[in-house]
């Protein structure tokens, strides 16, 4: 993979599309209806053997609206919803600008499982062990989770 110049480009790149497995419409009558599958490899803070199916559905006033990415797969983080999937991310609220596309969302929603934010959290009880410094505790709580079926998207 190289940039326009000839010069290589880093390996973020590389790592940001093995981690996004698939992205795009659901089906071809819906183009507003998207969904994407991400792995935590690479990821880091036990999240690396998970694999998650997102939901996105994209408003008809795009790009100056930003999509709504859900979390279709259950997981354990501290700014995501256990319960709903739902996603604690400012860019896709206050901070959003029609310069972000779609794949830059699910490149922030999948950096965000390696940078939790204790400071807003719609998982209390994992924020609360971040909190409390145990982030080995964390840790092992999110592989045992990506480990069980239920927390790991097994599909396509």
């Amino acid at each position: 993979m190289s940039s326009r110049n000839g010069s290589p480009t880093g390996s973020r790149e590389q790592k940001d599309e093995r981690g996004i497995e698939r992205l795009g419409p659901v089906g071809e009558d819906n183009l507003l209806e998207w969904e994407a599958v991400i792995n935590g490899r690479g990821v880091g803070c036990g999240y690396d053997s998970g694999r998650w199916r997102l939901t996105i559905a994209i408003p008809p006033a795009y790009p100056l609206q930003p999509p709504k990415l859900v979390f279709a797969t259950p997981v354990v983080h501290p700014n995501i919803a256990l319960q709903t999937g739902e996603i604690c991310l400012d860019l896709l609220k206050d901070a959003w600008t029609p310069a972000y596309s779609v794949l830059e969302c699910v490149r922030a929603v999948r950096m965000l499982l390696g940078c939790p934010e204790t400071d807003s959290p719609l998982n209390v009880d994992v924020a609360a062990l971040l909190r409390q410094g145990d982030v080995l505790g964390t840790r092992r709580l999110v592989e045992c989770w990506c480990a069980d079926e239920g927390g790991r998207y097994d599909g396509p």
